[in-house]
């Protein structure tokens, strides 16, 4: 049997933290995300009271600094969090627990997770979209997580923009109507007004947001070509809303290559902190 690890999924508004091992969660604790010191030491506590595990898996948000060569590596760098810009995340729990520590974005252990135990799970490449509060992408590819200069940040690519027939200007602070500046769940509240949750199921904001979301991922199978897509977030569970996905993403490819599966997430919620362990598993191996 394989040693129990532990996970963190550090997210904005609360911190998961699980011992487990091979996909099955023995322990859990769900933590508010107030001041870094704060939180850091309630997770802590947590794995304290567990037994140390044999390593430790860290899915974050970001943006974070991955390079290992890096005097700022396992921060979380230029993140809008308030009180959470260039946080030392890693070291903390290192020197506290004394184990490995894995560390890598959210959405990438997702996909991680979504590939090990989930709905990937006969595909060697796989991205994971995640359109809520932002949009962020993860990508695995022969059961390792992408990284380059720094880590994917699918949600900031640029997608065309008809200014004619939507006008509205975006909502990303830093590049206004980028994908995620044109889609996630603020943008749709700021362009009608309403929470999205209370659009029907018949408002034209689902013809131009499932449009939006297409624009977003005709660009990453153009790029990756991976096997399968697995969209999740809150705005995704939308009834109807990943079928015209589905449907426009066939359209904008146009028959030039295979689109690959575009799938619902099999772990829902849980895909984040389950993707920590994973993460800590392969370092404990």
């Amino acid at each position: 049997m394989s040693a129990l690890v532990g996970g963190i999924e550090a997210g904005g508004t609360k911190f998961v933290c699980a011992i487990g091992r091979d996909g099955e969660i023995v322990a859990e604790t769900r933590i508010a995300t107030t001041s870094p010191a704060e939180t850091l030491a309630a997770a802590l506590a947590f794995f304290e009271h567990q037994g140390s595990p044999a390593a430790l898996g860290v899915a974050s948000f970001g943006p974070i600094d991955l390079d290992e060569r890096s005097p700022t590596h396992g921060f979380i760098t230029t993140t809008p969090k308030a009180g959470w810009a260039h946080t030392d995340v890693v070291g903390p729990l290192r020197r506290a627990l004394g184990v490995p520590v894995a560390f890598d974005t959210d959405v990438n252990a997702a996909a991680l997770a979504e590939q090990r135990w989930g709905a990937a799970r006969d595909a060697g490449s796989v991205v994971y979209v995640t359109v809520g509060t932002g949009i962020g992408g993860g990508a695995v590819v022969n059961g390792r997580p992408v990284h380059g200069l720094a880590h994917p940040e699918m949600g900031h690519a640029r997608i065309p923009h008809d200014r004619t027939a939507d006008p509205f200007a975006g909502a990303c602070p830093h590049h206004g109507d980028c994908w995620e500046g044109l889609a996630a769940a603020p943008a749709l509240a700021a362009r009608w007004g309403v929470p999205p949750q209370s659009l029907p199921d018949d408002h034209p904001a689902w013809a131009l947001e499932a449009h939006y979301l297409a624009l977003g991922l005709a660009n990453i199978i153009l790029t990756l070509s991976p096997e399968r897509l697995v969209l999740g977030g809150g705005v995704l569970a939308r009834s109807g809303l990943l079928e015209r996905v589905r449907i426009d993403v066939r359209r904008l490819i146009g028959g030039y290559m295979p689109s690959g599966e575009i799938v619902a997430p099999m772990l829902g919620d849980r895909s984040g902190v389950l993707g920590a362990l994973a993460l800590a598993a392969d370092l404990a191996r």
